[in-house]
């Protein structure tokens, strides 16, 4: 065994004295700890106590008998991996077959020969231990998978970020640009959670999920041509609407994007940002022409910062003047509640 005989204990569970104590000198003399109880009941408080790695248990007792406590005992998950061998002076098949069948491990009759018992008691007591060693080592293998993909989810939105970057810097958007735009997301999503109308819909983790979202919001402009996103003359009707299409491209390239269970919120939100910030909540934005509520949260958070960061990166606005020039569009291009709560703590902005 992977332990010290001395540290198995073996519980015999049999109403008869002269039974217990035949079997406990048995066990003893294998190098093993026997526990005794002269009811089902008392090895059930004795479990309770300290958990034995092998069961013993007579058939016939007054009170439980020993089915009923295989029966209790397999139910647990705390104890149904503790092999049972059944003690009965009957060699009956059907008692066999019914003790089996209810999870015992093996079938003892008396009178006892200790050489049988040895050697039963010493299988199931290997078995049990290369049971327990196995689902340690399950265990350091799932934890040293969890970490596997931890670092390969961390690898996948790394080169996310990456793609953001450089559709950033193909858009003559500066690194700082992005880290605004993540942080004062942040910052009123926030606020908005502190509000009757949007306590609800925002939690603590949608916060911290938003602000890691948000920069992926025109990743799209990877597929769009760099003398487009860099013309300075006005656009054609036609070559608008390839520059829209960043936003079908961004929510594709997202959505491909397969993830474990731990980041399927940050790729919902960051479809839903990619995919529809550019709606308009009069119905007016593209690409599909939503509408006040049909919009992603997260989408109308993004939109409204995403103008905002614009204005005083791009063209150089002040605060005070970026939320003058905003507020024309409250009601049209912004959800007006939002824009009311964004401009309320707009001294918290970057």
């Amino acid at each position: 065994m992977g332990q010290d005989r001395e540290s198995a204990k073996v519980l015999v569970v049999d109403d008869l004295e002269a039974n217990r104590c035949i079997l406990e000198e048995i066990i003893r003399n294998m190098g093993c700890c026997p526990v005794s109880a002269r009811s089902g009941e008392e090895a059930l408080r004795l479990m309770g106590q300290e958990r034995p790695h092998l069961i013993l248990s007579d058939i016939s007792m007054p009170g439980m008998d020993g089915y009923e406590l295989c029966r209790i005992l397999k139910a647990d998950s705390n104890t149904k991996s503790i092999p049972v061998i059944f003690i009965s002076a009957f060699d009956n098949p059907k008692d066999i077959v019914e003790g089996l069948s209810l999870g015992g491990a093996d079938y003892i009759t008396k009178p006892f020969i200790p050489e049988v018992v040895q050697a039963r008691v010493g299988v199931h007591l290997r078995l049990y231990e290369a049971g327990r060693e196995l689902e340690a080592m399950n265990r350091r293998l799932q934890v040293s998978l969890n970490e596997q993909l931890r670092q390969l989810e961390q690898e996948k939105k790394d080169v996310l970020y990456a793609l953001a970057g450089i559709a950033a810097k193909n858009s003559s958007y500066k690194r700082e640009h992005i880290e605004r735009l993540n942080r004062n997301c942040g910052i009123l999503a926030q606020a908005m959670q502190l509000s009757p109308l949007f306590g609800d819909k925002i939690s603590d983790t949608y916060i911290d999920t938003i602000e890691l979202a948000a920069p992926l919001c025109d990743i799209g402009n990877i597929g769009i041509p760099l003398e487009l996103l860099r013309k300075r003359a006005p656009l054609t009707e036609e070559e608008m609407a390839i520059v829209q299409t960043h936003t079908t491209i961004g929510a594709k390239l997202l959505g491909d994007l397969h993830v474990g269970n731990d980041y399927n919120d940050f790729l919902r939100i960051a479809v839903d940002i990619a995919h529809y910030h550019h709606e308009n909540w009069d119905g007016s934005g593209y690409p599909e022409g939503l509408k006040r509520e049909e919009i992603p949260l997260a989408a109308q958070i993004v939109s409204i910062i995403e103008v905002y960061c614009a204005l005083t990166d791009k063209k150089n606005y002040g605060r005070e003047e970026a939320f003058a020039i905003m507020e024309g569009e409250a009601g049209t291009k912004f959800n007006p509640d939002i824009f009311r709560i964004c401009h309320r703590i707009s001294r918290q902005l970057s």
